[in-house]
């Protein structure tokens, strides 16, 4: 392959989530033109050769990610400290752009939700910081996300709803999920964005 080519796939894998043509000439310092020549090349190449790994156009742009026939190995590779009500949560952020407000999580989830904040932060597929109103928070699905899921499958991969999970709050003590939790609820995790050392690669949300 072309240096170019090699440039462009180091940035796929770094990026870990869908890049337009546009961004990944910006990012390896080239025109469109030839950004797209060596996208084709390095497809083509990635066609012709047995790895796991493949080039996938869709209408958000250029991915590096697993092959469908390895994306069973996913469900083993998502830490096992998520639940199926974190996993929802994470989908509920992922499927609103990627990012939406604490408050109107919760009002979508129910007061669990602020839980599985929690938890997704220390995983590092979610990210948070305060609202210039300083009333609330906004949050933001990593890089890290797009590393394991693929947004566009998550509506078909989810069978369940993603409204309040009013049986696991019962469960939990949470019979009045709305007025449980503060919305300034006290921070345990960090703030900043956690980083895989070998970030896993793309696949769908196991079936709830």
């Amino acid at each position: 392959m072309t240096r170019l080519a090699t440039t462009i796939e180091a940035i796929l894998y770094l990026k870990g989530k869908p890049l337009s043509l546009a961004e990944i000439a910006e990012f390896a310092q080239c025109d469109k033109e030839d950004a797209e020549e060596a996208l084709i090349e390095l497809m083509g190449d990635y066609a012709h050769r047995e790895s796991a790994l493949e080039i996938v156009e869709s209408n958000k742009g250029y991915t590096l990610q697993l092959r469908e026939t390895f994306q069973d190995l996913v469900h083993s590779l998502i830490p096992a400290e998520l639940g199926v009500g974190a996993l929802r949560t994470l989908a509920a952020i992922a499927l609103k752009k990627g990012s939406m407000s604490q408050t109107e999580l919760v009002e979508l989830r129910g007061s669990g939700a602020y839980q599985h904040v929690q938890e997704l932060i220390q995983q590092g597929f979610v990210r948070r910081r305060r609202q210039s109103d300083g009333r609330s928070y906004w949050l933001q699905v990593t890089d890290k996300f797009h590393q394991y899921f693929q947004t566009e499958q998550l509506p078909q991969q989810l069978q369940l709803p993603l409204t309040s999970d009013r049986d696991e709050e019962a469960e939990n003590g949470l019979e009045n999920p709305s007025e449980t939790a503060p919305e300034t609820a006290p921070e345990t995790a960090p703030e900043t964005q956690a980083t895989a050392a070998n970030p896993a690669p793309v696949g769908p949300l196991p079936e709830g």
